[in-house]
């Protein structure tokens, strides 16, 4: 039970004593309980992960993850974790909000709407230090973030050093301990997102900078990988594969530098931390989609005393839209309304909780601004995607076609059927996809037409359509109207006249 702060006049008056106030300025102030049991939090996340990479989560290349597996054996790993929307600056911004970005104003790469709260003003106001490590111009405005402590890209080797991660984490650490503030940190990887370690990209990249970037702490060749069976299994593909894990691995190298800094603080004991990935990897069928690869992400949650070590939840799906509410609410802060998540604490302490049966995912745009809106409802069995940008004409495009993997795969398509059906569907998409996720979790298998699916078809679609009604979700005509290329024309032309109207507002405020 808290107890209230004891003031200097309060002092006074119980030991009936007629000084002064300042004849007692040197007497120290009982703190407040609740404030002084305040958990430190503390959020890693990868840039473009994918779920099942770490070896805590099946990932079967050679030892890629110790760091991470070690963080999972002193707490608790989700089986069902999402992030809600597939591409870096929504995604944290659905974090810092836990409002779907169709409700938070950044539904690609744009600023938060300033009237919505943010974690890092709540925590701010009940006296937490906070501080980020790389991704700072991924949350805008900036007077919407109050960071205490920040770090761009450009002082952590471009996001890519684990010593120079290790080196300001330790600062940060020591401020809050100096100040006697609890903390929250933001420490944001910029492994595996692209380019990845060896490949040519990074060689360029390297170049234009004019930095070494770090190597990682093992190198891996490509027999030593698999292939993702969302992709075919090609030289090129596998190649850059291999140039992805070794961008885990280096993003695992700055987690241990991280959690070792922690450690060396002596603020662990009282540290709730959470690890997770911001999107899937950035090659097809993952990243900027809605996808289970996408979506789905390797949570961690560790709380020493807390949360049961090596533990793992297999029931509950939990969702980024619920990272600021469980925050608030281990934090003992109070909770802003108009929030869409819902704290998972009681999940965390071992206990059931009612409504974790499915997520709600959706994608809006790319970092090229080129709009391409999707919706999605999953449960643990099946997913279902509504495309409406799908007509047969528009050509999808993103990041994940740079590099190896996209061009391998459209050359080979010239000779394999199998491998030209997979490019196209990538390209064009259709209006509705279904899958078997436990079955088919790399969505090779559309079953939308399949009879036998037709009434969880129709089950699913109407969560959709419920949840959307319930958002107020732009899309939602759109879907109720999925039959009218009409409608789904003029819901495009719409969203394209908004994603014009945002670059005109950027490009006149530059």
């Amino acid at each position: 039970m808290s107890t209230s702060p004891i003031t200097r006049r309060a002092l006074l008056r119980a030991l009936g004593l007629g000084a002064t106030l300042t004849a007692l300025h040197n007497v120290p102030v009982i703190a407040d309980n609740n404030q002084r049991r305040r958990p430190n939090i503390l959020l890693i996340t990868a840039d473009d992960m994918n779920w099942d990479s770490p070896g805590c989560f099946g990932g079967r290349t050679p030892d890629i993850t110790p760091n991470i597996d070690r963080l999972a054996s002193d707490g608790m790993r989700f089986h069902y974790a999402h992030i809600t929307i597939a591409v870096c600056q929504p995604c944290r911004s659905v974090i810092m909000t836990a409002r779907y970005p169709h409700r938070n104003g950044a539904e690609g790469f744009q600023p938060i709407n300033t009237s919505v709260p943010t974690l890092p003003e709540q925590l701010h106001e009940a006296g937490y230090l906070n501080g980020i490590l790389g991704k700072v111009k991924h949350l805008a405005p900036a007077q919407k973030f109050k960071w205490d402590f920040a770090k761009d890209p450009a002082d952590l080797g471009l996001g890519r050093d684990p010593k120079l991660y290790y080196r300001f984490a330790k600062d940060f650490f020591r401020q809050a301990a100096r100040q006697g503030q609890p903390f929250f940190l933001m420490a944001n990887s910029h492994d595996p997102h692209r380019p990845f370690h060896r490949s040519i990209q990074e060689q360029k990249k390297s170049k234009q900078v004019q930095k070494r970037i770090p190597v990682p702490s093992r190198v891996y060749q490509s027999e030593e990988i698999d292939v993702p069976g969302s992709l075919p299994d090609l030289p090129p593909v596998r190649k850059e594969i291999a140039e992805y894990y070794n961008s885990v691995r280096r993003c695992d190298d700055s987690v241990g530098a991280i959690m070792r800094a922690l450690r060396e603080s002596g603020q662990a004991e009282n540290t709730l931390t959470m690890f997770l990935s911001d999107n899937g990897m950035a090659f097809p069928f993952s990243k900027t989609n809605c996808y289970m690869h996408s979506t789905r992400t390797p949570w961690i949650v560790s709380w020493p005393g807390k949360i049961k070590p090596g533990s793992v939840d297999k029931r509950h799906f939990i969702s980024a839209i619920d990272f600021m509410p469980t925050v608030l609410d281990a934090a003992g802060v109070a909770q802003p309304e108009g929030m869409d998540g819902v704290s998972f604490l009681p999940v965390l302490f071992g206990r059931r909780q009612e409504g974790r049966d499915r997520v709600f995912t959706q994608f809006h745009q790319t970092s090229a601004r080129r709009r391409y809106p999707m919706r999605c409802v999953q449960n643990h069995r099946f997913a279902y995607i509504f495309n409406p940008w799908a007509d047969g004409e528009r050509i999808f495009r993103n990041e994940s076609q740079s590099g190896l993997t996209f061009k391998a795969m459209q050359a080979a398509a010239k000779m394999d059927p199998e491998i030209a059906a997979r490019v196209k569907l990538f390209q064009y998409r259709v209006v509705q996809e279904f899958y078997d996720v436990v079955n088919d979790p790399d969505a090779l298998h559309n079953l939308i037409d399949d009879p036998k699916y037709e009434k969880e078809i129709e089950k699913m679609r109407s969560e959709l359509l419920e949840w959307m009604k319930r958002t107020n979700d732009p899309a939602l005509e759109a879907l109720q109207n999925l039959g009218s290329p009409e409608t789904l024309k003029k819901f495009m032309a719409e969203q394209n006249a908004k994603a014009n109207r945002f670059q005109k507002k950027r490009r006149s405020t530059k």
